[in-house]
């Protein structure tokens, strides 16, 4: 039996003050602005039988790897980190190399959402720090929206040998109008992504994009969410669609028990096996979890 894994979550420290997009002035995030670690997660975690969980990085330095996986040494749930660098520098390449010395850093996340560039990952990062994340055995967390599908389809086919999954199934634009151009790019974009067999997909972050009229209930939550799920089984199958709860940020519309209901909701029709790689197989094998903690 596959043990079940939370395959995107997030801890951090108001006070270590690099998480430039969590402000006091932001009101929408005031349930979030304080600190969130493994005595809030564990409880969650236990009670819904995931044993297991990766952290992914909240800011865009190093410093915040470096804390990431010190939570891990002390967190013996934590079975690997998604960490930060500047992938636009050759410089990036010693980081990747001392971090990697740490066998819980599985992998990087540029937050290429908060880019102004939407091209960026086509065009900015180094070739050698590139060529350092295949070395090095390490996987890229893709932070998109619709809008960056077209360029990070260009840095998929340019590195076929790279893993790449996309996070929270790239924030389809939910509160759209029908005619806005969003809900084109991301249907393209993502069919068009599932081709490329080292492409995986996040089965997190969509209650928080989902308008609150939408999920007054799971099986309110769960009827909105159910074609877009269907499109990502059908693009990616079971076996390269990974869950995560992206808690705490998830708590901005819903509880953690909330979102395990929708999901069982969403997979009900799904056999056994395939409902355990969703849970879990499919992020051991993306992360390299096999092995378990060294």
């Amino acid at each position: 039996m596959i043990e079940r894994i939370d395959g995107h979550c997030h801890y951090w420290a108001l006070q270590r003050g690099d998480y430039g997009w969590l402000t006091p002035d932001a009101a929408h995030l005031a349930p979030i602005y304080r600190d969130f670690g493994t005595a809030d997660m564990r409880p969650l975690a236990e009670t819904a039988g995931i044993g297991q969980r990766i952290l992914v990085q909240a800011a865009p330095t190093e410093a915040e790897t470096l804390f990431l996986l010190d939570q891990g040494r002390e967190d013996k749930a934590v079975a690997g980190v998604v960490g930060w660098v500047d992938l636009s520098t050759a410089e990036s390449v010693a980081s990747l190399e001392s971090l990697a010395r740490n066998p819980l850093f599985k992998g990087v996340r540029p937050m290429l959402q908060d880019l102004d560039d939407p091209d960026w990952i086509a065009t900015r990062p180094h070739p050698e720090a590139i060529a350092a994340l295949k070395r090095l055995g390490l996987r890229f967390d893709a932070l998109v929206m619709p809008q960056h599908l077209q360029s990070l389809s260009r840095f998929v086919e340019m590195h076929p040998d790279l893993p790449v999954i996309i996070d929270h199934a790239a924030k389809p634009a939910f509160a759209a109008p029908a005619e806005d151009p969003r809900h084109g790019m991301w249907k393209i974009g993502m069919a068009e992504l599932s081709g490329h067999t080292q492409v995986y997909c996040k089965l997190s972050g969509l209650l928080t994009e989902l308008p609150s009229g939408r999920r007054t209930t799971p099986v309110a939550a769960a009827a909105a969410l159910m074609p877009t799920v269907e499109r990502l089984l059908t693009w990616f199958g079971p076996k390269r669609v990974v869950w995560g709860s992206d808690w705490p940020v998830l708590t901005l519309a819903a509880g953690y028990d909330f979102w395990i209901e929708v999901t069982e909701l969403l997979l009900a029709e799904l056999g056994a096996a395939e409902r355990a790689s969703i849970h879990g197989g499919a992020a051991k094998l993306f992360y390299g979890l096999e092995g378990g903690r060294a």
